[in-house]
């Protein structure tokens, strides 16, 4: 579904030369194809959405990394190119939780791979990871792990 959400959009920002868009799609469709070629080099067909969904995140990440730059260096026009990245991403990212949310998924993930030290912090992210990707911040569900477990 998201494969062809992206091709659609990518048809309909130039057929309508909304430039932001297409370069932002054609982005998100090149780190896409990089992910399925990881993919059958593991044996599959192509990357799972869950996969297509965590990239997506870093992308959101390292323009946010790129505006504080650009606004430190005085660099206005090139930090809302960025932004106009963002916004474009996240339209194919699923709704992103809430502090309150994460820290119910966490306790229920917690409970339910019996998880008790921070040593078993991986086994917590893994979970994470494979049921919520792209929704969520994995960096401060990091943080809230360890809070939880320590």
């Amino acid at each position: 579904m998201l494969r062809e959400d992206l091709q659609k959009a990518l048809k309909e920002s130039m057929l309508n030369k909304d430039m932001t868009t297409v370069s932002a799609v054609r982005l998100i469709i090149a780190g896409m194809k990089e992910k399925d070629v990881e993919a059958r080099g593991k044996g599959l067909k192509e990357a799972s959405d869950a996969e297509l969904l965590s990239m997506m995140q870093g992308m959101i990440k390292q323009r946010n990394d790129s505006i504080k730059m650009y606004v430190d260096g005085n660099r206005q026009d090139l930090a809302d190119k960025e932004m106009g990245e963002i916004k474009v991403i996240e339209k194919f990212l699923p709704k992103q939780m809430d502090d309150a949310e994460i820290e119910a998924v966490l306790k229920t993930i917690i409970s339910s791979t019996g998880a008790s030290s921070i040593k078993d912090m991986g086994k917590v992210m893994g979970e994470l990871k494979a049921k919520y990707a792209g929704q969520l911040d994995m960096g401060k569900a990091s943080g809230m792990i360890k809070s939880l477990l320590g």
